[in-house]
Formats: C-alpha cells, sequence, structure tokens
C-alpha cells in the first residue's frame, strides 16, 4: 500500500504520459484498502475493527494512562488507521470518475456529468494534500513509539508480527488465514475489472 500511494503521488507528477501507471496504482490502492475493510471484519483477532476502534471513554483512559503498550493498535493508533482508510478510499474513489482536463479520465468518467467530474477532480486533487498531512502525522506518531517508547513498531507493521513475548498467551492468534486473505484480494480485484 506504502508503495502504491507513492508511486500514484510520483506518477501524478511525472506527466501525462505516466498516466496509465497512475491509473493501475490506483486501482492497487483501491482493491488494498477495500481488502483492508473487509479484513477489519474477518481477519485476524489484531486486524478486527472490533479489536481496536473504541470510543472517547476508551481514548481518553488511554492518554490518561501515557499510552500503555496493546498488543495491537492502541486507540490512537485505531483513530489514524480508520481515517487513513477512509481518505485513502475516498482519493482513489474519486479516481475512478475523475479527469485531468486535457486527455486523460478515470474509468468512470463517462458515467457522470463532465461538470460533476470536474467537482470530483477538485476534491481528488485536495484530498491528496490531506492524505500528505495524515501521512506525515503517522509517520511522526511511529517514530515517537519506535525513538520514545523503544516499541518495535515498524517490523510489526510489515511482517504483521510481535515478539512472542509481547503477547500474551490469551492474545495470541493461532493462523494468519492467508488463504482468505488470497480470496478477498482475488475477488476485490476480479470485481474492479469487470467494473
Amino acid at each position: 500500500l506504502v508503495l502504491a500511494v507513492a508511486g500514484c503521488w510520483a506518477t501524478h507528477y511525472a506527466g501525462i504520459e505516466w498516466f496509465g501507471w497512475h491509473r493501475r496504482l490506483g486501482y492497487t490502492v483501491l482493491v488494498l484498502v477495500a481488502f483492508r475493510i473487509a479484513w477489519g471484519l474477518v481477519g485476524t483477532r489484531h486486524a478486527r475493527f472490533a479489536s481496536f476502534v473504541h470510543g472517547p471513554r476508551t481514548l481518553l483512559a488511554y492518554l490518561r494512562d501515557r499510552g500503555r503498550a496493546t498488543v495491537g493498535h492502541n486507540p490512537l493508533g485505531g483513530l489514524s488507521v480508520l481515517a487513513l482508510l477512509a481518505l485513502l478510499l475516498l482519493q482513489a474513489a474519486t479516481g475512478l470518475f475523475a479527469n485531468d482536463e486535457i486527455m486523460n479520465t478515470g474509468p468512470f468518467y463517462g458515467w457522470i456529468a463532465p461538470e460533476s467530474s470536474n467537482r470530483i477532480t477538485r476534491l481528488h486533487r485536495a484530498s491528496s494534500d490531506w492524505l500528505l498531512v495524515l501521512i506525515g502525522l503517522h509517520v511522526a506518531a511511529v517514530a515517537f513509539y519506535v525513538h520514545y517508547r523503544r516499541q518495535p513498531l515498524v517490523r510489526a507493521m510489515i511482517t504483521g508480527r510481535k515478539p512472542a513475548a509481547e503477547v500474551p498467551a490469551a492474545e495470541a492468534i493461532a493462523g494468519s488465514r492467508a488463504l482468505l486473505a488470497v480470496v478477498i484480494v482475488a475477488t476485490l480485484a476480479a470485481l474492479l475489472a469487470l467494473a
């Protein structure tokens, strides 16, 4: 997802000859975000939204406890995940209807009036700036937890695993559900291709 988002940003500024790659990378972002939303409902224990999306009371208690360590996402990280997913989904979905007012359009451009596409295009451009701000905040928060709290988050973010010593037996995950993940991604990619 990180590489696809970075690629979308780079190909946007690289010129119109890179639009084909911008589009393919946008499709990748859309499929991966849709997968993450689905995985938040049926995935492994700590990937499920129910394990890390909490109300304001839990968030305030977490902040009062000065950010106690958690096995999965902490309440503040959970908010960050939701914000990033929402903004990435907005970015990818608006790209489907956007245009560059020269020669390139999203695949669903013809489904709406040109004026609507122009409004959606402005939102697509603005949300990319918002996304950069949110990514910057996310990276700063991870850096804080890595350097000041001494929590090895980066490896856990990449692999989805924490050292066994940091995970109480009651919160351990028995299996990865990798086959289910592959089926979900393949299904979402096929649906996008059909659309």
